[in-house]
């Protein structure tokens, strides 16, 4: 990345500073050659996901998705880390970021919720990247709207059995386990909600299809049919699974914004390179002042989001509060502006920054999913509403 000032910020500690530069360096060497891998086929894709989440194991990165109790690096989970590394990641390649990404949302409920045998049973893997992690909770009926889930969980003898439809799942056909979300029937509505984990192995788990999307992710819709998993799988009490979901996306969500943000910061490296190498009408178009308006609006745009998402980073780590209203400003305004972003980087590039396989283009694409997953930006917009409200 051109621009590190960031790192001199009072949300980072020496420590943070040190984490970014080794990344940095890593990631240079070791994904950067990595951005134009053939990712036309599920196997091909998968096979270059497997790769790099063998890669961040192998290197100790997955460690920061882990607590030092199960092979993590730090007592706790700390989200600067995590958004550091989601930043300088997403900066080179989207999959490596979402690799980052989903061990730490595919374990953190695990982490918050899951009982000292679960916790054991699953963290270490994921830890090294020997196990691929998953969050199963959206529906083909219901995204946003959690309590309109109608994935069922039934309690029979020290068993329960479950039966639905899981889809948009992350890592869907790659995982190991998967904390999935169903209605247990405690009560109406998100209170009626509990999670679990389940194994990819379990014969009442099946993947019953891959979903292409604009940017190569491995996605998929998971059916569950007279699944039975003890219940002892289940995480925190039953009616209890809107709580592990919310705190869970409570830390994570922050670094959704930091993904965007890595995504932002590329693209403006890449306009600001275009704009000093491309000539018209007898000069470099960066001495346009129109072209010089559009890298200042970036500059701001990056900046601020900078400002958002490592503000909530920072609260989360040091306060130990809920950052609902931090984290939803940081993926909203993160998210929206690098699309922003991205879009004039894409002008800049003029008819090549729409010739596949060029990195603003990859950005294009990249970026889109970030302004819906894990709450859609009107979403935000209304939480950060009842938050303001509230106050």
């Amino acid at each position: 990345m051109s621009d590190t000032t960031f790192l001199d910020w009072p949300f980072f500690d020496d420590s943070h500073r040190k984490f970014a530069a080794d990344l940095t360096t890593w990631a240079e060497q070791e994904i950067a050659p990595l951005e134009n891998d053939d990712h036309h086929t599920h196997e091909a894709l998968d096979a270059s996901f497997r790769k790099i989440i063998q890669k961040l194991g192998d290197a100790g990165w997955l460690k920061y998705a882990v607590p030092a109790a199960y092979g993590g690096a730090l007592d706790n989970l700390d989200v600067r880390s995590i958004a550091l590394a989601r930043s300088i990641l997403g900066y080179h390649t989207g999959l490596a970021d979402f690799a980052m990404a989903m061990q730490g949302l595919g374990s953190g409920s695990i982490t918050l919720f899951g009982s000292e045998e679960l916790k054991r049973k699953y963290l270490p893997g994921v830890a090294t990247g020997k196990r691929i992690a998953a969050f199963a909770i959206s529906e083909p009926g219901g995204g946003s709207d959690v309590a309109a889930m109608t994935t069922t969980a039934e309690l029979d003898g020290n068993e329960y059995v479950l039966n639905g439809v899981k889809t948009w799942i992350s890592n869907a056909g790659l995982a190991n386990q998967y904390v999935l979300f169903a209605r247990t029937g405690d009560a109406p509505g998100a209170k009626g909600l509990s999670a679990f984990v389940i194994d990819a192995d379990n014969p009442g788990l099946n993947v019953s299809e891959r979903i292409d999307v604009i940017a190569p992710h491995p996605l998929g819709t998971l059916t569950l049919e007279n699944c039975r998993i003890p219940t002892s799988q289940m995480l925190g009490q039953s009616g209890e699974g809107f709580k592990v979901a919310m705190a869970t996306l409570d830390i994570f969500r922050t670094t959704v914004g930091a993904a965007a943000l890595g995504f932002a910061r590329r693209a403006m490296d890449e306009a600001i390179a275009r704009a000093k190498s491309r000539e018209a009408f007898g000069q470099k178009i960066g001495d346009f002042q129109l072209i010089q308006g559009k890298i200042g609006d970036m500059a701001v745009k990056v900046d601020a989001a900078a400002l958002l998402v490592f503000r909530s980073a920072w609260v989360k780590d040091t306060q130990d509060n809920r950052v609902t209203r931090e984290s939803s400003m940081a993926k909203l305004y993160a998210t929206d502006s690098a699309q922003e972003v991205i879009d004039e980087a894409v002008q800049i590039w003029g008819g090549m920054g729409v010739v596949s396989g060029v990195t603003v283009e990859r950005l294009y694409r990249e970026i889109r999913a970030l302004r819906i997953y894990e709450g859609t930006s009107e979403i935000q917009k209304l939480v950060i509403a009842g938050q303001v409200m509230a106050d």
